[in-house]
């Protein structure tokens, strides 16, 4: 577990020295120069308006992050030849796998978590300290969390036997599919008029890839007459759901990257 910790050590500092933490200034200074454009709404259309900027960029900013942070993690240790030096040490292919995935989340934690609290202060400064909206939109951001953990854990698979540019389509498909067009393939699964291979192929598509449409929860603070029935179990449910794809992911990743060639 030591050579686990150290790789994700190493890992965290090496996407710090990326300097992908200025993201975070960016998206502070455009917050900034939108936000007192909204003077000129109602207090309530202000409030939605910048609430929905807020979680929509926190959301896309997460994800473009998180593909960035793990499509060249694989491929590049490969091409440096750094990866044989690891490898030459007590260290399993495995545990450098899980180390660089734990390296990543921890660095798209640490992301997140600055962003967050860059908006958080944003909103309170314009729409003043709502202490029930701000709790809102951390539990919110931990669900983001989850979502861009369960992206990286796909954008880790796919960088065992795929090119990083590719690795970079594919994800975002794969996100894209499931956020956008996951009520779409449940519709399909459940229309009696299909033909039942059409029925059988919305079913295989939705078993394969994650819901990740059901982490977008940021309704509720959007939308004041839109809440969560259960809201505790409800998010814990979503936590177990990602844990679980998680590890699927993690596992076909260790056994793929066992038998690549390096």
């Amino acid at each position: 577990m030591n050579a686990v910790l150290s790789i994700a050590r190493t890992t965290l500092g090496e996407a710090i020295r990326r300097r992908v933490l200025l993201v975070i200034l960016l998206i502070a200074l455009l917050l900034l120069v939108i936000a007192p454009g909204m003077n000129g709404l109602t207090a309530r259309q202000s409030q939605t308006v910048l609430l929905s900027l807020i979680l929509g960029v926190l959301q896309l900013s997460s994800a473009v992050i998180a593909i960035v942070l793990t499509v060249y993690m694989i491929p590049n240790e490969v091409e440096r030849r750094t990866i044989y030096t690891i490898l030459s040490k007590p260290v399993l292919r495995w545990q450098f796998l899980l180390g660089k995935y734990l390296g990543a989340v921890s660095a798209l934690g640490l992301m997140i978590m600055l962003m967050t609290g860059t908006m958080i202060a944003v909103f309170a400064a314009f729409q003043g300290p709502n202490v029930e909206t701000l709790a809102s939109l951390a539990r919110v951001a931990m669900m983001y969390f989850v979502q861009m953990c369960l992206l990286a854990a796909v954008a880790i698979f796919f960088s065992t036997f795929v090119q990083p540019v590719v690795n970079f389509f594919l994800s975002g498909g794969v996100y894209l599919v499931g956020t956008v067009f996951g009520s779409l393939f449940a519709t399909i699964a459940e229309s009696q008029q299909l033909p039942q291979a059409v029925r059988v192929a919305a079913q295989i598509v939705m078993l394969i890839v994650p819901n990740f449409g059901q982490y977008n929860v940021q309704n509720s603070v959007i939308n004041s007459g839109a809440q969560i029935v259960g809201e505790g179990i409800y998010y814990t449910n979503l936590a177990v759901y990602g844990v679980v794809y998680i590890s699927i992911l993690l596992l076909g990743a260790m056994l793929v990257f066992d038998r690549r060639e390096v």
